[in-house]
C-alpha cells in the first residue's frame, strides 16, 4: 500500500480532492487544514493501491502540483488479515513511478557503495586465495551491486538513456574496483611472502569461476529475473546475495589470476563476468517490460469496468 500526502493552496483545494476521488484505487481521502502554513494551504492524506500510482503522479502533474508539495510513499499493512489472505485490492501491486525513484536513487557511485564493495573484494579475494566458499558467500553479502543492475535495468526499458548509463557506468566501476582491489591484495600478499605456500590461481579449488558453461547462463538469466522482482520489495538485501554469485566472485578471481600472475585464468574469469552482466540487463530488462505489459492489461479491464 502506498500513501499520498499533499499541500495544496486552498484555491486548488477542491479540484484536487475531486481529482483523487475520480482516481481507481485511491481511497480514504483526508483532508485536513495546514497548521503550519495557514488557511491558504490544505493537505490531504490517501491511501494508494501500488496500480494506481503511475495515474495518480500524472494527476498530480497536471494539476501543476510542484514536487515538493507531495510525497508518495509505501507503508505496510498489518490488518486486516481479510487483506492478506485474498490478496484484495493488489495491496503487492506494480507502481513504475516507485521502481523509477528506487533507480535514480541507486544509479550513482555513492560513497557507501563503493566502500561496501571495496570489502566485498577484499573478502572475495581472500575467499579464493583460501578456496572459502565461505568468504565468498560473505563477499556475496556484503555486496551492493545488485541496485546499479536493476537501476540499469530501469533505465533501459524507460528509454531513460542517461539513467541507464550512470547505472551502467556505477556497476563497472564497483566491479573494476573489485578487480582492482583484489589485483593489489594478492600482489601485496605475494611481495610479502604471505600467500599460501606454493599458491597459484589454478591450484585454488575455486577454478570452475573461470569456466562458462550452459550453467552459467541459465544462473544469470534466473538471477536478472530475482534481482528486478527483489529491486521492488524489501527482499533486495536478502536475493542481492544469490545475484552476487554472477558478479562478485568472477571479479574477485580475475584480480587474484592477475596479481598472482595467471593471465590464461584471468582471460577466463572475465569472459564469465561479462556474459554474466550481460545476461543479468537482459533477464532484468524483460522481466521489466512483462510486468509493465502486465499491470496495464490488468488496469485495463479495471478501468472499462
Amino acid at each position: 500500500m502506498l500513501r499520498l500526502r499533499s499541500s495544496v493552496d486552498a484555491g486548488r483545494a477542491s479540484h484536487f480532492g475531486a481529482a483523487l476521488r475520480q482516481l481507481d484505487g485511491v481511497k480514504r481521502i483526508v483532508r485536513q487544514p495546514n497548521e503550519e502554513l495557514g488557511p491558504d494551504c490544505v493537505v490531504f492524506v490517501a491511501d494508494v493501491e501500488p496500480a494506481a500510482a503511475d495515474q495518480l503522479v500524472v494527476a498530480i502533474a497536471e494539476l501543476g502540483i510542484p514536487l515538493d508539495d507531495y510525497i508518495l510513499e509505501r507503508v505496510d499493512v498489518v490488518a486486516p488479515e481479510r487483506r492478506h489472505l485474498t490478496a484484495q485490492g493488489d495491496m503487492g501491486g506494480f507502481a513504475w513511478v516507485e521502481v523509477m525513484g528506487q533507480a535514480r536513487a541507486n544509479s550513482r557511485p555513492l560513497a557507501r557503495y563503493l566502500a561496501l564493495i571495496n570489502v566485498a573484494a577484499v573478502i572475495a579475494a581472500l575467499g579464493v586465495i583460501k578456496s572459502s566458499s565461505i568468504l565468498i558467500v560473505g563477499a556475496m553479502a556484503v555486496s551492493p551491486d545488485l541496485l546499479p543492475v536493476c537501476a540499469t535495468c530501469v533505465g533501459i526499458v524507460a528509454g531513460r538513456r542517461r539513467l541507464a548509463q550512470r547505472a551502467f557506468v556505477t556497476l563497472i566501476l564497483g566491479l573494476t574496483l573489485v578487480v582492482v582491489t583484489a589485483t593489489v591484495l594478492t600482489a601485496a600478499l605475494k611481495w610479502a611472502d604471505l600467500l599460501p605456500h606454493r599458491f597459484t590461481i589454478a591450484s585454488s579449488t575455486l577454478s570452475g569461476l573461470a569456466q562458462t558453461d550452459y550453467s552459467t547462463v541459465l544462473i544469470a538469466l534466473a538471477a536478472g529475473v530475482a534481482a528486478i522482482l527483489s529491486f521492488e520489495t524489501r527482499a533486495s538485501a536478502a536475493v542481492g546475495v544469490a545475484i552476487s554469485v554472477t558478479t562478485i566472485p568472477a571479479s574477485a578471481y580475475l584480480g587474484v589470476a592477475l596479481g598472482a600472475g595467471g593471465s590464461g585464468k584471468a582471460v577466463g574469469a572475465l569472459l564469465v563476468l561479462v556474459v554474466n552482466v550481460g545476461l543479468l540487463i537482459l533477464s532484468g530488462s524483460m522481466t521489466l517490460v512483462f510486468q509493465r505489459w502486465l499491470a496495464g492489461r490488468t488496469r485495463g479491464p479495471a478501468q472499462a469496468s
